[in-house]
């Protein structure tokens, strides 16, 4: 037990004083089992049937792990960007476009919206984020106010939507009521 703690702190130390890409790398994270979870936040969203434009991204991503080993940190938003790049690896965005649960505020209705898309193609456009989806479940709003993109790991076994039980819509996920 006393070794297990030691070896954590020591994982823990490491990726406070390291970049992200330094500790884990798509190809790490699906040799260590470590799946990689992002959330970005945005003041307000645009979106027409092809595109997602998150206004005024903010400019670090957060990440976070689940088991075996739960950390969280940030990263830059180029940092993510190369998350889908051929240079991230065999296991990287482009190659394997991650489903995200997107929340979107809109004034008037009770709860926020939740749709489940899969997300492809990020741009960076001024201080704008904009993505190519697809729809997977429910319907994306036109317009709303703030927003946060819960993206899909990087590592084994992704997956968000119905029964997954993440950062999706499943029985444990954001969207579970």
């Amino acid at each position: 037990m006393k070794l297990r703690r030691n070896l954590l702190k020591t994982a823990l130390l490491a990726t406070a004083v390291a970049p992200l890409s330094a500790v884990f790398t798509p190809a790490a994270a699906v040799e260590s089992k470590v799946q990689l979870m992002f959330v970005q936040s945005a003041e307000s969203l645009k979106a027409d049937d092809k595109t997602l434009r998150l206004v005024n991204a903010s400019p670090q991503t957060i990440w976070f792990t689940d088991r075996p080993v739960r950390e969280a940190g940030h990263i830059t938003m180029a940092d993510y960007l190369k998350e889908w790049t051929a240079a991230a690896g065999p296991n990287n965005f482009s190659k394997t476009p991650p489903n995200a649960t997107l929340s979107v505020y809109e004034p008037g209705k009770e709860g926020n919206t939740l749709t489940v898309v899969e997300i492809s193609q990020p741009v960076i456009e001024g201080r704008d984020l904009v993505y190519r989806y697809k729809v997977l479940d429910g319907k994306v709003p036109a317009t709303g106010g703030a927003t946060s993109l819960f993206v899909d790991w990087i590592g084994p076994g992704g997956g968000v939507g119905r029964g997954f039980h993440g950062v999706g819509v499943g029985r444990r996920g954001v969207g579970w009521r």
